[in-house]
């Protein structure tokens, strides 16, 4: 079916597969990975060239110095990899990459951790979020069970309960701060615990001082009127979510794609790995303004210069 995204030629012909990975990641024609020359030529073998460097001349792939490096799986199963991760709103399975392309489990959690890493934004110096007139909400929530001898304890608590009700609340649960400018993108940290020192210091180091910043009444933030033009909050615990454009509904939303997609899609992530399911709806989120191939080619340029090893799973 031509309408059908997946009967796209390079997810069935490997020749097909590595002319869109090169076109991905070199658009303007190949550039070894290892000194960054334009110079270049082609060996006998496809796919592979040399550098034209005398101080180099390295052999180069489109898979070196990339997440796909010393991979033996076939191009056109990244390429379905990709997309898929790409085009799939609430997250894609290693179980059910490993159904679509009828490859080994352990092949299709190679596959799922990698692609992941690649939309993962680690390393890079990001610019501050918002600026003047704009506005940035801040808020955190809690995912996932904390094993019991992880648990932060307080020691005016003596051993009681959280809750009424005997549940730990956030106390038993992984902590993750989000920052989102109204409007624009997303940025999520999964922090050890959500105390006052850590979540200030992430709110300034990642937030224009020009910035409107907008959260809820919790304790967290007091004092962060001093560091930004404004600071507003919406008061949850009275049923108040909006006043005005004031209001944190940006980052619940994030929130609730976030958990629709782990609770229902993947149901579990060791704590690990947990940056790198975060950096995944983070990365859909930032690019949802753009087509899914847009998306998958933009994943493929994120895996540029990163590599994931087993010795090295996280």
């Amino acid at each position: 079916m031509a309408k059908n995204k997946l009967a796209q030629k390079h997810f069935h012909d490997e020749d097909a597969a590595r002319q869109w990975f090169e076109a991905a990641r070199w658009p303007d024609g190949p550039i070894c990975p290892n000194c960054g020359s334009l110079k270049h030529y082609a060996t006998k073998k496809t796919g592979r060239y040399r550098c034209g460097e005398p101080e180099c001349r390295k052999d180069f792939t489109v898979q070196t110095k990339t997440v796909m490096e010393r991979s033996h799986a076939p191009l056109t199963s990244w390429a379905m990899a990709f997309h898929l991760y790409a085009s799939s709103k609430k997250g894609f399975t290693a179980t059910q990459l490993e159904r679509t392309l009828g490859c080994e489990y352990n092949t299709a959690w190679f596959l799922h951790h990698r692609v992941m890493e690649a939309m993962r934004r680690g390393g890079l110096a990001l610019p501050p979020m918002g600026g003047p007139g704009k506005i940035v909400e801040a808020d955190e929530t809690y995912y996932g069970e904390v094993p019991e001898g992880k648990r932060r304890v307080s020691p005016q608590r003596r051993g009681r309960p959280f809750t009424k009700s005997g549940k730990h609340g956030p106390g038993g649960k992984r902590a993750i701060i989000a920052l989102v400018e109204r409007g624009g993108s997303v940025r999520t940290f999964h922090v050890p615990t959500a105390d006052k020192v850590t979540v200030s210091r992430i709110v300034m180091e990642n937030v224009a001082k020009e910035s409107r910043l907008h959260t809820d009444e919790s304790r967290l933030y007091f004092g962060a009127d001093q560091h930004f033009a404004s600071h507003e909050t919406v008061v949850h615990s009275r049923k108040e979510y909006a006043r005005g454009d004031v209001n944190t509904n940006s980052a619940e939303g994030f929130f609730g794609i976030f958990k629709r997609g782990m609770r229902g899609n993947y149901q579990h992530c060791a704590e690990k790995n947990l940056h790198r399911y975060l950096a995944e709806f983070e990365f859909r989120y930032n690019t949802r303004t753009i087509t899914d191939g847009e998306r998958a080619v933009l994943a493929v340029r994120g895996g540029d210069g990163k590599r994931l090893t087993y010795r090295q799973p996280h």
